[in-house]
């Protein structure tokens, strides 16, 4: 690490913030580039996070990034929102204006959308329909992404039903809520499947859906990446689906935020795969 009274600051703030693998991830590539710079955890309690986010440019912070809680927080702490931000309704990161304003701009989208050009060249966002599962902050990211993409239809399956008709509600007429218990039948013609639950995850309980309607050419994603190979891209990679894994999704969207705050615009490498799956 490189480190002079002139480094570049940014960090990722959180509560709690201990198992974020994003410092991992950025202090690889300031290594890895010679960089004066750090990237730091910042544990932030909700009621903190307005004070905090207003000392970043008086602390010289280049930026940092949002994680859980605080994404649809800090829609209202800064001092402009990029148009995608505001689309998806969360803030993923931030970058500090030369005038000491803050900027807030969402980069999943554009994660979700590059993992899965990467990991499935061939997928053409205009050959069918997608089905969502979820609608969290991480869905209206997928949902976002597919909807420019030029997905012609979105399904969206949520265990609550409210939720998933307010997600489709702000994203038009493409986006079409299915009914939690129509989850596998919604499967039927469509060529992309996305879980963005956390179902599936090391520690929560298994997905359950019954992916047999599903089209043998139709790609199949999971954002979560701990486990890297989740019960739902084993059961479709046993069926003969192309899979495409969470990690890239992480790795991608911090591409925007690095260039950013340090000035260089890093790349994704199976290296930097290891590396972070290292951690």
């Amino acid at each position: 690490m490189i480190l002079s009274g002139k480094a570049r600051l940014a960090g990722v703030i959180g509560w709690p913030v201990g198992h974020s693998r994003s410092p991992r991830l950025h202090g690889w590539w300031l290594d890895r580039y010679g960089l004066d710079g750090a990237y730091v955890p910042l544990a932030v309690r909700p009621e903190d996070l307005a004070a905090v986010v207003a000392a970043l440019p008086r602390m010289g912070f280049a930026g940092a990034n949002l994680t859980v809680p605080h994404k649809e927080a800090a829609l209202a702490l800064v001092d402009e929102v990029d148009s995608l931000a505001a689309r998806i309704g969360a803030v993923n990161t931030l970058v500090v204006r030369p005038d000491g304003g803050i900027e807030g701009r969402n980069t999943d989208a554009f994660g979700f959308l590059e993992n899965l050009r990467r990991g499935a060249p061939d997928w053409q966002p205009s050959a069918g329909s997608a089905v969502v599962l979820g609608a969290g902050g991480a869905a209206r990211a997928v949902v976002a992404a597919l909807a420019e993409a030029g997905v012609p239809e979105i399904r969206l399956a949520n265990r609550s039903a409210p939720r998933a008709e307010a997600l489709a509600a702000d994203f038009g007429p493409a986006v079409r809520p299915v009914a939690w218990d129509e989850r596998s039948a919604a499967l039927d013609g469509a060529r992309l499947l996305v879980n963005t639950t956390t179902l599936g995850m090391a520690g929560q309980p298994p997905l359950d859906i019954d992916l047999a309607p599903l089209p043998a050419a139709a790609l199949v994603n999971d954002i979560v990446y701990v486990p890297l190979e989740t019960p739902l891209l084993a059961a479709a990679r046993a069926r003969g689906h192309r899979v495409v894994d969470g990690l890239g999704m992480l790795l991608w969207q911090a591409v925007p935020g690095f260039e950013a705050w340090f000035g260089h615009r890093p790349e994704v490498t199976a290296e930097l795969r290891d590396f972070v799956l290292g951690g």
